[in-house]
């Protein structure tokens, strides 16, 4: 089992930054890809980064490409994400996700079994 703690949520104005943190506990000497989802209001889940156990595969949603940067320390089995030129359109819960796969694998994987509870990101125009 592995739990997962989300913060860093906040209200910021277009343009702005954040970062935000997931701590992972639990299981967490086994590898697992680790990943960002987002929820807007009204809207279905979608993905938004995602990060293999080696940090060296990444995967990003077009519209954040260029703009947020996924990153992790496994020392502190933590994963970040990085969030640059915030628009309103990024308002959303996050969420992390977290599921077992080779250390190098494809960390876009078809399923996530562990979630953190989210953490409320607002842009104001």
């Amino acid at each position: 089992q592995v739990q997962l703690v989300e913060s860093g949520g906040q209200m910021v104005q277009a343009g702005g930054s954040l970062r935000l943190s997931c701590a992972a506990s639990g299981r967490t000497f086994s590898p697992f890809a680790m990943a960002w989802f987002r929820q807007a209001p009204g809207k279905e889940r979608e993905f938004v980064a995602a990060i293999s156990w080696s940090g060296e595969r990444t995967g990003y949603v077009d519209s954040v490409k260029d703009r947020f940067t996924i990153s992790r320390d496994n020392a502190k089995n933590t994963v970040y994400l990085q969030m640059n030129s915030l628009k309103p359109e990024d308002t959303a819960v996050y969420y992390c996700a977290a599921n077992w796969s080779p250390p190098n694998g494809d960390p876009r994987l078809s399923r996530y079994d562990y979630w953190g509870q989210g953490t409320q990101v607002t842009v104001s125009s």
